[in-house]
């Protein structure tokens, strides 16, 4: 049986898809402020259309990871010859695009915490 996917949900995954492709293709230029721009705006639809409350600590963990590992691989990366400020540029993307999405996400949390029932 096929799950039904409303038009809310298609445009967060495309958001994603758009996202990561920008971030990758990031890494052959410094980002610019249009590029962080774009990527900071995909990232808050990200996190308002993307993230269900049962996504939550999933998705916090795996941008808490994802996040650390771009910052820190990033830096040793870029001493690579040749393609190392590529790939600190590719991981400078990810990480303009996953962190506004991970705050989105963290203050609905936060929110949801809060909420009184």
């Amino acid at each position: 049986m096929k799950k039904h996917v409303n038009v809310v949900q298609k445009v967060g995954s495309w958001a994603f898809i758009v996202g990561l492709i920008i971030a990758i293709f990031a890494g052959f230029w410094p980002l610019g402020t249009v590029v962080t721009s774009i990527l900071i705006f995909l990232g808050l639809i990200v996190g308002f259309l993307n993230v269900t409350g049962t996504e939550t600590n999933s998705f916090l963990f795996a941008t808490l990871v994802l996040v650390v590992v771009s910052s820190m691989g990033g830096q040793l990366l870029s001493n690579i010859a040749v393609i190392g400020l590529m790939l600190e540029n590719m991981f400078s993307a990810m990480i303009v695009f996953i962190i506004p999405a991970s705050v989105v996400v963290g203050l609905k949390a936060i929110y949801s915490l809060a909420e009184v029932e």
